[in-house]
């Protein structure tokens, strides 16, 4: 790793509270980059759902449009031009086609330019219970891709909240060379308080990486309420910071050489071995046999 890679950097998280108008959210967002510059953060991750977050189809393709006439992407473009910082959009929901949105990250360089796109692979289809219930395969196009891409400071690898529950996604990241892990999320409350902390601190300690995760957080206007508790883990697996349930701005130090110190005190990506399975034999065989007592 050159010098320049092993220098170490501030990392922000937004953590917001997207409603149903992007004009709002992207005023909201603005003024937390602002916030997260002037803390000193050489990069900035805000959540997913960055410029809407809508359950009802209608509300939904009532506001977005396709990449190239999002005004989001566009003013963040602009905005890390200006700031000279990376933005990473965690995701923005775009249209597609007439009946498909998806839901994409970017990673804006400092000269304004998108150097990776990454569309959400795993869709939320699920049942919580309780009358919760989530498809979002409806709206959404799941990505099929999964990307890495090269910041000053090392490897990114993009994903976006459910994915957080598919682990050989993040083995496939590390594999090819990841050393952080952003994982942008609007997680349920239900589910956060159940599985967020774990998730996040085994994705960094099971493949030696610092995860950056930006989240939703409280009461939305469409009725849903999201987790927070946006988190930055170390690649041991320790929280360097946590918010709450309240949008804010939070900023860590992160020393990449961590990365490697954690890899060589535990290197489970080299002890990684692929298996065969097979159906159980019909008859065990070799078995000896026990007689029961009289």
């Amino acid at each position: 790793m050159s010098a320049a890679k092993a220098s170490i950097f501030k990392a922000g998280l937004i953590q917001m509270r997207s409603g149903l108008d992007p004009q709002a959210n992207l005023a909201a967002v603005l003024a937390s980059i602002d916030e997260a510059k002037r803390a000193g953060a050489d990069y900035v991750l805000t959540p997913e759902m960055t410029n809407i977050l809508a359950l009802k189809r209608d509300h939904l393709f009532a506001k977005i449009v396709a990449e190239e006439h999002d005004a989001t992407l566009a003013t963040l473009r602009e905005v890390a031009r200006q700031l000279a910082i990376y933005i990473h959009i965690g995701s923005l929901a775009i249209k597609a086609s007439p009946e498909k949105a998806v839901n994409r990250s970017f990673l804006i360089d400092r000269k304004g330019e998108v150097v990776a796109r990454y569309d959400k692979i795993h869709m939320f289809d699920v049942d919580l219970g309780g009358g919760e219930s989530y498809r979002e395969s409806n709206n959404y196009r799941s990505g099929e891709l999964a990307v890495v891409a090269d910041l000053p400071w090392g490897r990114l690898g993009l994903t976006v909240c459910y994915d957080l529950r598919f682990p050989a996604l993040y083995r496939a990241l590390a594999e090819a060379g990841a050393s952080f892990l952003a994982i942008p999320s609007a997680f349920t409350r239900q589910t956060g308080e159940a599985h967020w902390h774990v998730l996040q601190r085994a994705r960094a300690i099971e493949n030696g990486c610092f995860v950056f995760a930006a989240a939703q957080g409280g009461k939305h206007e469409n009725g849903r309420e999201t987790f927070g508790h946006s988190l930055i883990v170390d690649p041991w697996g320790r929280i360097l910071v946590e918010g709450g349930t309240e949008p804010g701005v939070f900023i860590a130090d992160i020393d990449p050489a961590e990365v490697a110190a954690a890899r060589a005190r535990i290197p489970s990506l080299h002890h990684g071995r692929r298996f065969e399975l097979v159906e159980p034999m019909a008859e065990p065989t070799h078995l000896h046999a026990v007689r029961e007592p009289i």
